[in-house]
Order: C-alpha cells, then sequence, then structure tokens
C-alpha cells in the first residue's frame, strides 16, 4: 500500500503488523487439508492527513462475500439490538407504512424482518449469495448486488428514493470507499437519512481488539475519519450514538449535505474524546503494537501450561476475529484440540490457517473439558449465561481480550442441550 485510499496521501504510517494470515472467512473443507492455502499481509496502517487507519486491499469483497460463512440471525443479542434499532428508527424518522427502507449488506434478513414486521416496505442488498437466499426465504425482499452508485441508481429508479438506508458493519468492508458512499447517497431521498454502524476505531485501540483486524476489514473509523468519508460521497454527520456491540462500535446518523444542517453536540463530544486518545496525532497508535503481543504471550502462555498440567481447553465459536488471534499466536489443535460454532454451516469445516476442527456445541457437554476460550468475546455478556453449564463440572470460561481473563460461570440448572445450539 503506498497511498491512503480516501485521500490519495502517501504519509502511511505502521500501527501493527500481524503477519500473513488466510482470509478469515475461508473455513476449510476436510479435503482441502491437504491442499495449499494463500496467506495475504495483515499489516494495519493510519494516514496521517485524514487519519484514516487501513489495510491494503489485498483480497476483493467477491472472494470473501459471494458465499459467506456468516449469518447474523445466530447470535440471539444481535438479532435483539437489530429489533431495538428498527423501532427506534421507527420512531425517531417517523416512518409509517408510505416508507421505504434499504439495508445495505442485509446479511440473511435479521434486520429488515422488524420492518417487514411493521408492514414497511424494505429491500435488502446482499452480495452473498447463499445468506441472501436465506433471507429471500424468511420473507424479506432481497437484491444479490454489491453496491455501488450504478446499482443504487437501478434501484432507486426502480423502488423510488429511500427514507433510510441502514448499512451496519459494512463501511469497513469495502476497499472503494468513495464510491461505496456514493450509492448510499444515490439511495437516499434528499430529505432522507443514513445510518451506519462501523467499529469504533477509539475502543479498538483503549481495548486492545487487534483480532478485529482482518481482510475483510479494510479501513477503522474514527469519527473525524467517518467525516471525511461521508463528504466524499455528499453526505454529512448529523449525530453520532456509541454503542456496546462488537467491543465498541459507532453509529453514524447522516444526510444528504444539502439537507444536514449543524452536527449534534454528540458528535463534537465524540471528536474530542478521540483527539484527547491521540487519534489525530501517531503518538496515540504507537503503543499499541506491544500491546498486542502481550496478548500473544499471555494467551501462549495460558496454553501451554494447561497442557502441561493436563488440563482440558476447547474452544467457543469460529468468528472471523478468532481467526485472526488464532493465526497470530500460532494456536494449532495441539493446544486447542477443536472449538464448537451454532452455525451448522461450520459444522465439519476446519479454521483457516490453523485447521482446528468446527464442532456441534454438543461437544463441549460430552466432554466437559476444564476450560473454554471463548473467541467471540464482543457477546460476552450473552455466552457466560449460554454456557453457564460448563459450571456443572467445575469448568471455567476464558476471554483473551482486552487481557486474558479466567471466568467461573454462574452455578444454574444445565439447559437443554437444544436451546445452547438453536
Amino acid at each position: 500500500m503506498t497511498r491512503c485510499r480516501l485521500c490519495g496521501s502517501a504519509a502511511l504510517e505502521s500501527v501493527v503488523d500481524l503477519g500473513a494470515t488466510p482470509p478469515c472467512e475461508s473455513f476449510l473443507a476436510a479435503d482441502q487439508l491437504d491442499q495449499p492455502e494463500p496467506a495475504y499481509p495483515l499489516h494495519l496502517r493510519v494516514c496521517t492527513e485524514c487519519w484514516l487507519a487501513q489495510i491494503p486491499p489485498l483480497i476483493t469483497p467477491e472472494e470473501t462475500f459471494t458465499q459467506y460463512a456468516y449469518f447474523s440471525s445466530y447470535s440471539t443479542s444481535w438479532v435483539e439490538h437489530a429489533r431495538s434499532f428498527v423501532a427506534g428508527a421507527v420512531e425517531r424518522l417517523g416512518l409509517g407504512p408510505d416508507a421505504f427502507a434499504v439495508e445495505v449488506a442485509s446479511n440473511d434478513g435479521y434486520l429488515l424482518r422488524h420492518m417487514v414486521d411493521r408492514g414497511i416496505r424494505c429491500l435488502g442488498i446482499e452480495p452473498s449469495v447463499n445468506v441472501g437466499a436465506a433471507a429471500r426465504e424468511a420473507g424479506v425482499p432481497t437484491l444479490t448486488e454489491f453496491l455501488g452508485p450504478e446499482v443504487a441508481a437501478a434501484v432507486r429508479a426502480e423502488h423510488g428514493p429511500a427514507d433510510l438506508v441502514v448499512a451496519n458493519n459494512v463501511y469497513a468492508h469495502i476497499p472503494d470507499v468513495v464510491g461505496f458512499t456514493q450509492g448510499l447517497r444515490a439511495l437516499v431521498a434528499d430529505d432522507g437519512w443514513v445510518s451506519i454502524e462501523v467499529q469504533h476505531l477509539l475502543t479498538l485501540i483503549e481495548e486492545n481488539q487487534y483480532d478485529t483486524i482482518y481482510h475483510e476489514h479494510f479501513q477503522y473509523y474514527t469519527v473525524a475519519s467517518a467525516i471525511r468519508a461521508l463528504a466524499s460521497g455528499g453526505l454529512a454527520l448529523v449525530d453520532v450514538e456509541l454503542l456496546p456491540t462488537h467491543g465498541g462500535s459507532i453509529r453514524l446518523w447522516a444526510r444528504p449535505a444539502e439537507a444536514a444542517g449543524e452536527p449534534s453536540q454528540r458528535v463534537s463530544d465524540v471528536l474530542a474524546r478521540e483527539k484527547a486518545a491521540g487519534l489525530q496525532e501517531l503518538s496515540g497508535y504507537t503503543e499499541f503494537s506491544a500491546r498486542v503481543a502481550k496478548v500473544r504471550r499471555d494467551l501462549l502462555r495460558f496454553l501451554i501450561e494447561a497442557a502441561d498440567q493436563g488440563r482440558t481447553v476447547v474452544g467457543y465459536g469460529a468468528p472471523g476475529k478468532g481467526n485472526t488471534l488464532l493465526n497470530h499466536c500460532g494456536i494449532r489443535p495441539d493446544l486447542l484440540p477443536y472449538t464448537v460454532d451454532r452455525n451448522p454451516y461450520k459444522h465439519g469445516r476446519f479454521t483457516p490457517g490453523t485447521r482446528i476442527p468446527i464442532l456441534s456445541p454438543e461437544q463441549i457437554g460430552i466432554d466437559k473439558p476444564d476450560y473454554v476460550l471463548v473467541l467471540p468475546w464482543n457477546l460476552r455478556a450473552e455466552l457466560v449465561e449460554q454456557l453457564s453449564f460448563v459450571h456443572s463440572w467445575g469448568g471455567r470460561l476464558v476471554f483473551p481480550i482486552p487481557e486474558l481473563s479466567i471466568v467461573e460461570p454462574p452455578a444454574v440448572e444445565p439447559p437443554v442441550m437444544k436451546e445452547v445450539t438453536a
């Protein structure tokens, strides 16, 4: 990478170099284990002109998202988050039966199904064939496309302008920031609203969340850099909310620049926090790499000592972030014999790079391991409750981020296993 993808500057400085890893969602089938597996550098840099943090676009969205392993509906808390968002957006914007809402990267319809339930006309734009098909089966109208200005113009011509455009957990996933933002502007009505949720670089740095750096995420936003990105497509930031999702996210409320007006006080407050954290100067990034290295050392030390003591450790979850962690730490089946996941799509497959088998969650109850390493740490509250049955045999939960912590789950009656794996 020689130039910033947002402002074109050559002033890019290293933040953290995680070596080379395979794409985090490229789970392997058994017949692929003896085949070569491509790996790509994973090196985060920051532009000292516009302060957009970014990695080189070494893989294309088409390689990752045409068939996708992540189905949003398998996270109970994420479905509830979407329901709450829809309820709030309907009230905030006064959306009624005549409104039209579009979600970009709508996945399996986890959010728009709440619009359908309210009788609001809606459309999902989802590039992944398999998850888009699941959305249509659930009754959510879904177009299988990648968003760009041309696709947006075609949607607008067919369906009319959208009162609300939602782009949750996608603004980091597109290498063409300007073209994608222009697509959002083409979709939304001249007096409409765009709502974007994206991980906040402030919490990524402060909370050591380096495992959320992977090839699907081409860039990482502060509110300051998001303002620059939105402006590139003719949108202006009006309001911002700080969210706990994904370890700390921002919800950006934007409008066409000509209708935006002055931004809220919350925008000024978050900009001030970012400045105080040093994220508009290089000093705010310099210690991150050392803290990342400590996570690796602590986790490896724990796993090696557990193995030496004859203790069993298995994984819970097979999220993309987990694969960054496993590959950076060099964890193989000798230290983590398997992980489990609620998504049946992943069962019988293997984690990219580290080749750890992915099994059904029932396996934990069968094997009764001493420790369960929780890879989707961002769902900590949900999973401490969901995995409370581990207490029945004295097992404990291990969270690697932001620092290694070992948690004894609450003592409750073991749940019916189908509730654990639904």
